[in-house]
């Protein structure tokens, strides 16, 4: 059951981001932004992509680790998406402007993968073994995770984040 879970989690995932394709998006930026130099494009790029994978090796350990490792993980996860946001403010407005629709889709990919925190302890207070419910949050973090950079990946290619 719980492989089809995270199955299921995956499949709304793809299917959000093919739906949501059609939908403009204005992008507000702060007025004291980081440096938008490709340097600085890169390396919160590259930091972006070093949480995804600190979170998909934590959905490793993290069982071992009983509630301390829920724990982990939500900290884990909020990295990344701070990260993110980070990597947005080092954007050029051109870049932020074409990629508007498609960075609107990668924040709200991380609102559904975040949503497997919410079902983990909807799981957990309805009586369901702790364990298994873990298992199932851990394999919807690795998965949805996976597919979320793949997103990223494409975006930042597509607006040649730090290649100027």
């Amino acid at each position: 059951m719980s492989q089809n879970l995270v199955k299921i989690a995956a499949l709304v995932l793809l299917a959000f981001f093919a739906a949501v394709g059609a939908v403009s998006v204005a992008a507000q930026w702060p007025a004291d932004s980081p440096p938008t130099t490709p340097q600085a494009q890169r390396s919160a790029l590259n930091s972006v992509r070093s949480q995804v994978t600190w979170l998909q090796n934590r959905t490793r350990t993290a069982p071992n680790l009983g509630h301390q490792g829920y724990d982990a993980l939500w900290r884990n996860f909020q990295d990344l998406r701070h990260s993110f946001v980070a990597l947005k403010q080092t954007l050029t407005p051109q870049q932020a402007a074409q990629g508007a629709n498609d960075l609107a889709e990668l924040n709200v990919g991380l609102d559904i993968v975040e949503e497997a925190f919410d079902n983990y302890r909807e799981d957990v207070s309805a009586g369901r073994p702790a364990s298994p419910a873990f298992g199932v949050l851990c394999g919807v973090l690795r998965q949805g995770s996976t597919l979320w950079v793949q997103r990223l990946n494409k975006t930042s290619l597509r607006l040649r984040i730090g290649w100027r």
